[in-house]
């Protein structure tokens, strides 16, 4: 079973790219973060044509949104959310608003309690996706640059190590493991893509139920390297 992660950053903008690439990696599950629409205006039969059976939760403006389903793969259950955590950095126009950083951490705690959860799943479960949080030194390109971002701050690594420690297996560093980067998202700024000066901010944990299984987990950069790209990139994993 080969599963992707990818916060594309508006499906509607990135689909004409996305069809050949999945055409290409034929992924049985594929996750989506930050697709930018309403239901109504999804490319549901841009999906179907290419395979594909599309869910989706969309709404207008810029949310935090977990998406849990159980697909059937080859005769086989598999639990899969996609997830795309908050970015907790305060509004340009009010750097002392900690709001947002504030809701950044309840809604870690409410994710810790459905990971636990899930843990007694009777499939095995995998959650991919945006989780805007910079685990280590190694995940990002500059880490003095980032100490006091909403994505590298104390509170959330140790929100989710929590997570981790209840028995969740990151996909890409099992396999993987430091000092190599592997990097999911790159600023459109500055050529940071083209001097990789990225950040390793989407993931793939799995139960144990499904890390047992783990073949490959790779980050794939091909979409990235592409015209009109998100400044994310896919991240797969493929299990037995």
């Amino acid at each position: 079973m080969k599963i992707a992660t990818f916060n594309v950053n508006s499906v509607n903008a990135r689909v004409d790219g996305l069809l050949p690439w999945l055409d290409r990696l034929r992924p049985d599950i594929l996750l989506l973060q930050e697709i930018k629409t309403e239901f109504n205006s999804f490319p549901f039969f841009e999906f179907q044509t290419a395979g594909y059976e599309a869910k989706i939760l969309g709404q207008k403006s810029y949310n935090a949104r977990y998406l849990e389903a159980v697909v059937n793969v080859n005769g086989e259950n598999f639990r899969t959310a996609s997830i795309y955590l908050p970015n907790g950095n305060p509004p340009y126009n009010d750097p002392d608003d900690t709001s947002k950083f504030t809701y950044k951490l309840r809604w870690m705690e409410a994710l810790y309690n459905r990971t636990a959860e899930l843990l007694h799943s009777a499939e095995p479960v995998v959650l991919g996706g945006d989780f805007n949080v910079i685990l280590t030194d190694h995940d990002v390109y500059n880490p003095e640059l980032f100490r006091k971002n909403a994505l590298f701050r104390p509170e959330v690594i140790q929100r989710l190590k929590a997570i981790e420690y209840q028995g969740w297996t990151d996909a890409f560093r099992a396999l993987y493991p430091l000092p190599l980067n592997g990097y999911t998202y790159w600023d459109y700024a500055g050529g940071a893509f083209q001097n990789d000066m990225g950040l390793r901010i989407d993931y793939l944990w799995l139960s144990p139920k499904a890390a047992d299984r783990l073949q490959s987990c790779e980050v794939d950069k091909t979409p990235r390297a592409g015209s009109k790209p998100s400044d994310h990139t896919a991240l797969i994993a493929e299990l037995r």
